[in-house]
Formats: C-alpha cells, structure tokens, sequence
C-alpha cells in the first residue's frame, strides 16, 4: 500500500479523468450532431477549467510534459471539428494581443482552439498513463503551469465561442 505522500490528490484524479474525456470526445466527434458536441463541451470545458484552477496546489516540482501528439493527428481532429462545426467554426476573436492594434476583426476557429487544447491533454495524459508517482506528479505540475500561462485562455475563448453557438440559435436549423 502507498504511503499518504506517494497518493494523488482527488482534484487531480480527476483532472485526468476529465482530460482523459475530453480526448475520448473529440477523437470521436464526427459521429456527433454539432448540437450534441457543443453540449458535450460545454460541460466538459468549465469542469477543466475548475480542476486545472487548484492543480497548482497539487505539487512543488515542475516537469515536463513529452509532446507525443503527431501532426497528422492533430490535423485530423481539427479537420473533423471543423467539418462538424462547417459554418460556425468562425468566431471573432475580441481577446487577441493584436486585437488593439488592428483595424479589422481578427478571426479564430473553435475547431482549432479545441484542437490545441487536446494536444495539451492528449500529451499529458499520454505522459501520466502508466507512470510512477513522481512522473505524474511532475506532469501535473507542467500542466498546471501550462494552464496559468497559455490554455487557461484558449479554454475560455472556447466556452464563450461555444456559448454563443449553442445559445444563439445558429444550430437549431442544422
């Protein structure tokens, strides 16, 4: 039996979980309605974002998270988004940097922003799958960091592009 110390903390068990099921859900996204998905994000999304906000508690150390995601995978989770999506992929993005130095509207896709968030879980959970203690527990940690510095965003700019979709309307017609 493993000592208290060597045991993950239930927030972070279940940011696996989560993570784990959002991969799950887009790679198998095409054989949803645009209606179900953007459900499924939409619950999925926020209950990430809660877990990723105390991960930072989780653990001391920082480690590094192996990118094992390949392009071509990549490319075809995004590709099947934004085949789902058609569309409604496209969303004005308001929050860019360069936002405040243009004069046009900068335009982001969700399918991409969601794409870029799965690469992030899909390396992580393919790094803590099956490892010891302190492997996952260095992971969380780059993650963790990882969130504060860059995909606590985009996850964000996702739910309020995907808000909007499921919301508006647009979606009733398909």
């Amino acid at each position: 039996m493993e000592t208290q110390t060597n045991q993950l903390t239930p927030n972070s068990l279940a940011f696996i979980a989560l993570c784990n099921e959002y991969c799950s859900t887009l790679e198998n996204c095409g054989a949803m309605t645009p209606d179900d998905f953007t459900a499924a994000m939409l619950r999925l999304l926020p209950r990430i974002y809660i877990s990723a906000t105390d991960l930072s508690r989780d653990s001391l150390e920082t480690g590094y998270i192996e990118p094992v995601m390949e392009e071509d995978a990549y490319n075809a989770v995004c590709s099947t988004i934004s085949a789902l999506l058609g569309e409604h992929d496209t969303y004005l993005e308001v929050f860019e940097e360069d936002m405040k130095y243009s004069d046009t509207p900068i335009a982001a896709t969700i399918s991409e922003g969601l794409t870029d968030l799965f690469q992030v879980f899909y390396n992580f959970v393919e790094t803590v799958r099956d490892a010891p203690y302190p492997v996952v527990e260095e992971a969380i940690a780059a993650v963790a960091e990882d969130f504060r510095d860059y995909w606590s965003r985009i996850l964000c700019n996702q739910l309020r592009a995907l808000n909007n979709l499921r919301y508006s309307g647009l979606l009733e017609n398909e």
